[in-house]
């Protein structure tokens, strides 16, 4: 860990940690779920037909997402888990820039806190340096994009800002994650398994025709975490899930690598590769959906890693990320981000203009 650009101190500096949010609730699923899908960035049409759609959407999965919330204890964990690590990556911070007064907020994009909450909140604090820093690991315009995007347009405060745009081979976050896997493999002792790196899969043609660089970067997390974690090139495998509606999403599946698992006669240990935090996603379809599909079909044993949390490498990496980019301007990955150049990459984009 170095501590490069504390060029001076006595700063003010926010640090506006990004995620999707979740429901407290009950009663607030259905608002979080007209929220997600009123997104331009995930239903692109014109605004009234988004809206109508939302709104359909959203009566419609109301019950059986309260039932899937209801699982966890009636809403989502994802806040209470941002915030512990909030807590922490302001605990390394300190200690790192001990003349800073640096204070980390939260923004969630569908649920509170809401962006448009966090930004005033972030302008009462007066800032002279802002770090925006999503909690996606690997940029996607369904993620990164529309939580930068609603930032930019409802902040206005005080505060040069800079953007973290990814970090999909940052050193502590994937060592966090190899680690999680050895302890996996260990649990398993001699049973013969394959390891299923899960990402939320996206629609493809959002990589083929909008050049979102999603894929690539989800790749790169994968051969990163396998060579650390020692594992053959056929012991590991990638795969998508949270697959809706009729479009064709990137692949395989993860039900159909659980399926190839069952042919093959192994077991699975399933890693969360697109997830820093618990929630419905991995809590409830990997735990529980995709774990009875596994019961059915054979696969034993089956075996998640947790998602990072505040594993202290992690941290680590996100510390890292903040001090790396206070001395810079605009939007730059923290580690290695983009290999190809994607039309829907920021960071490729601004080089294109330089």
């Amino acid at each position: 860990m170095t501590d490069v650009g504390q060029t001076r101190s006595g700063r003010r500096i926010a640090i506006v940690l990004f995620n999707l949010g979740g429901p407290d609730d009950q009663a607030s699923v259905k608002p979080f779920l007209f929220n997600l899908f009123n997104d331009p960035a995930i239903i692109g049409l014109p605004g009234i037909f988004r809206t109508a759609i939302a709104r359909l959407i959203s009566s419609r999965r109301e019950t059986s997402a309260q039932a899937n919330y209801a699982l966890m204890g009636g809403g989502s964990p994802l806040l209470p888990e941002t915030r512990r690590q909030t807590e922490a990556l302001g605990a390394v911070l300190a200690d790192r820039l001990p003349g800073d007064e640096v204070r980390a907020f939260i923004a969630m994009r569908y649920w509170h806190p809401l962006t448009e909450e966090t930004a005033v909140d972030v302008a009462a604090f007066a800032p002279d340096e802002i770090v925006l820093l999503p909690l996606y690991p690997q940029f996607s315009t369904t993620t990164t994009e529309s939580s930068l995007k609603r930032w930019h347009e409802v902040y206005a405060g005080s505060g040069q800002s800079r953007t973290v745009c990814c970090y999909p081979q940052g050193t502590g976050w994937i060592q966090a994650q190899a680690e999680a896997v050895r302890q996996k493999l260990a649990e398993a002792g001699d049973a013969a398994v394959r390891v299923l790196f899960s990402a939320h899969g996206i629609p493809e043609m959002l990589v083929t025709r909008k050049g979102d660089p999603y894929q690539e970067q989800v790749e790169a997390t994968c051969a990163a975490i396998a060579a650390a974690a020692g594992l053959a090139p056929d012991a590991w495998t990638l795969c998508y899930q949270s697959r809706v509606g009729p479009m064709k999403w990137l692949g395989p599946s993860t039900p159909d690598a659980i399926k190839q698992a069952a042919q093959d006669g192994v077991g699975a240990i399933v890693v969360p590769v697109a997830f820093v935090s618990e929630h419905i996603e991995t809590l409830v379809e990997l735990d529980i959906e995709y774990g009875e599909l596994a019961h059915e079909l054979g696969v034993s044993p089956y075996l998640r890693t947790p998602a990072v949390g505040v594993s202290p490498l992690f941290v680590d990496t996100l510390a890292d990320a903040v001090i790396e980019a206070l001395p810079r301007q605009g939007v730059a990955p923290h580690g290695p981000g983009c290999q190809g150049r994607w039309k829907a990459c920021p960071y490729q984009c601004q080089r294109k203009a330089a």
